[in-house]
């Protein structure tokens, strides 16, 4: 496949003409537009690697979040989904990473809490992945406590990085490079938030027009949605959100292939529930909508990447995804 796309910077997709949905976006259109949620990542690029940690850290953690899991398929690794399912809440920050990597992630995590709560005896550490080894030498497993741990303590309210960072580094989706998305939507009573890690295969599809690209031949084909919200909802009623999430998935053209592991995981940082089902259609759209343009933003902030093996993974030209004159 030829790259006419070495000239170009990473953008997001609005920077190139593309307007998903109705629905206002907050200021930074991010996940950290919700109030008190955190992104940081460590990458790891160089000598055969191409991998990294992305932590979203939101506010009141310590003491429990509302939250739930859903799985589109489950051919994959969540750490502490299990807990979740039952229990409906979050209690550590979640992490992203590579496949091989996830265990020695979680037991960073469980480090890093375990320092700053001497009475902890027991934790649920939720920890995501997708298959970065068509790029990364994963059988290295190269992330240590260090890595992880920096991705949390310098997690920040800002505009997290897109495209080729954290634990998107070394992905690819929908036949070109991937990695890191973020979008958010405004409502009137809150605001909803989306952060993926994009490595699923499909054929890309932009508001509607499908965009082809040769496959690339690449094990593993999964992607990691975390939706962030300060509406008062229960975990019931997020479980309902974070279903939403995986469906907005074919709107960019996933084929929810059998080997993708498709998760999301949603959770609210407020702790009064009272929300109505009745009024859900808003935050329904909201969820759709954030998360379709994190998945088009993870791919056009991607640069063309040459990692493990020669392997090269390519960016979506821009010019392809310009809507047309």
């Amino acid at each position: 496949m030829a790259d006419d796309s070495r000239e170009q910077s990473p953008a997001r997709v609005r920077e190139l003409g593309v307007v998903v949905g109705s629905l206002p976006t907050g200021p930074l259109n991010a996940i950290t537009d919700v109030p008190g949620v955190r992104v940081g990542h460590t990458t790891l690029t160089g000598d055969g690697l191409n991998t990294g940690v992305t932590a979203i850290v939101p506010d009141g953690w310590e003491s429990a979040l509302p939250a739930a899991v859903a799985v589109g398929n489950g051919y994959g690794k969540l750490v502490g989904s299990t807990q979740v399912d039952e229990v409906g809440v979050i209690e550590t920050p979640i992490l992203l990473t590579g496949t091989l990597s996830t265990f020695r992630v979680a037991d960073a995590l469980i480090t890093w809490i375990l320092d700053r709560n001497p009475s902890a005896t027991s934790l649920n550490p939720i920890v995501g992945e997708t298959n970065d080894g068509h790029l990364s030498d994963i059988r290295r497993r190269p992330i240590t406590p260090a890595h992880v741990h920096d991705a949390l303590d310098t997690a920040s309210a800002d505009l997290p990085a897109e495209g080729c960072c954290g634990a998107g580094t070394g992905t690819a989706a929908l036949g070109f490079k991937a990695g890191i998305g973020t979008a958010s939507r405004a409502l009137d009573q809150g605001t909803v938030g989306a952060l993926v890690q994009a490595n699923f295969s499909g054929l890309l599809t932009v508001l509607g027009r499908p965009i082809p690209a040769e496959p690339i031949d690449a094990d593993g084909n999964s992607c990691m949605i975390v939706v962030a919200t300060d509406l008062p909802l229960d975990s019931r009623q997020l479980s309902r959100l974070a279903r939403r999430a995986i469906f907005a998935m074919a709107r960019v053209g996933s084929d929810y292939a059998p080997g993708s592991g498709d998760y999301a995981i949603a959770f609210t940082t407020s702790r009064t529930a009272g929300y109505a089902d009745r009024d859900l259609r808003a935050p329904f759209q909201a969820v759709m909508e954030s998360v379709e343009e994190a998945l088009l933003n993870s791919l056009t902030a991607a640069e063309t990447t040459t990692g493990f093996n020669g392997h090269t993974a390519y960016a979506v030209p821009h010019d392809r995804i310009r809507p047309p004159s």
